[in-house]
């Protein structure tokens, strides 16, 4: 093992240690916050769809969001990421501001989101999929891409780079194929991969196991805890509680657009006013900590 890998394992396990210190309660601050948001609203009409108070998500922790059907989750994700505008709030990533930046410059501060419906670019291979999601290609510009010169290099760098992306999350076998003939689970394994082609320091996955079978659930699950392991934050939205507990750090717990909650996967699942939450304030069922009345009410 590096030096470098076995720094990046100490710094998430000091994280997550630092976390079981965090007051349980919604808003509350983070010793070492990678994002913090503040009075981020948005409205469809009469309709809110998303009012957070604050929120500040630990750096080199896997954070879970969820919450019941309609709660904001998504709408949530895409005004912080560029792809919704706000009606109100600030936000700022790695203490620089990204309130109302377009979605590209949020990729390139190091925020990069994938999505709960694919986005691959089904008449291209997969390897080309991934040669996309380099960032600051060279041979972009008109001009440029007439002098094989300048960005030839630089093309030769980012295929190697995605090769060896595409062996760690086992598409190797599948780099010459069209990204359309995949299968679900194979195309949440090629967003992924893609997204680290712009070499993220914050990871936003928006539903990653939906839709995906049981043989690649616990592949993704694993790749998830790499990228913490690697130095990564992640930051993704998931409806099933029993991956939920397995892989995160926190949980973040929204409910008519607003933050309800917040604490380690044990204490959220016990919480009252999240049960209340997902179930209705007058209800007969009971909670228990595997999560199954949360899996059956949960949505995107």
């Amino acid at each position: 093992m590096s030096a470098e890998s076995t720094d990046s394992r100490q710094q998430a396990a000091a994280a997550k240690q630092v976390l079981a210190g965090v007051d349980p309660v919604p808003g509350v601050a983070k010793p070492d916050a990678i994002f913090r948001g503040d009075s981020i609203q948005r409205s469809f009409g009469g309709l809110v769809a998303v009012d957070v108070a604050h929120l500040e998500i630990q750096r080199n922790t896997i954070t879970a969001l969820i919450g019941p059907n309609g709660a904001g989750k998504t709408t949530f994700f895409n005004v912080i990421t560029g792809f919704d505008p706000p009606n109100a709030g600030t936000w700022e990533f790695e203490g620089h501001s990204l309130a109302r930046k377009p979605a590209y410059r949020v990729a390139r501060d190091g925020m990069v989101r994938t999505f709960q419906l694919t986005k691959v670019l089904s008449k291209l291979t997969v390897l080309e999929n991934m040669r996309l999601g380099a960032q600051d290609q060279r041979g972009e510009g008109l001009f440029s891409a007439l002098v094989p010169g300048v960005w030839r290099r630089q093309e030769r760098e980012n295929t190697e780079r995605a090769l060896e992306l595409l062996k760690k999350f086992n598409l190797t076998h599948v780099k010459d194929e069209f990204a359309g003939a995949l299968s679900g689970g194979q195309r949440k394994l090629l967003e992924m991969a893609r997204a680290m082609m712009a070499n993220p320091t914050m990871l936003m996955l928006d539903e990653p196991m939906a839709g995906v079978n049981p043989a690649l659930t616990q592949s993704l699950l694993e790749h998830i805890k790499e990228l913490r392991e690697e130095g990564l934050t992640i930051f993704f939205i998931e409806h099933d509680m029993d991956m939920v507990r397995d892989v995160s750090d926190w949980v973040v717990v929204m409910a008519q657009g607003s933050v309800i909650a917040e604490g380690s996967p044990g204490h959220v699942m016990r919480d009252q006013v999240v049960i209340d939450a997902y179930l209705g304030a007058h209800h007969d069922v009971a909670l228990t900590e595997s999560g199954e009345s949360l899996t059956r009410k949960a949505d995107a």
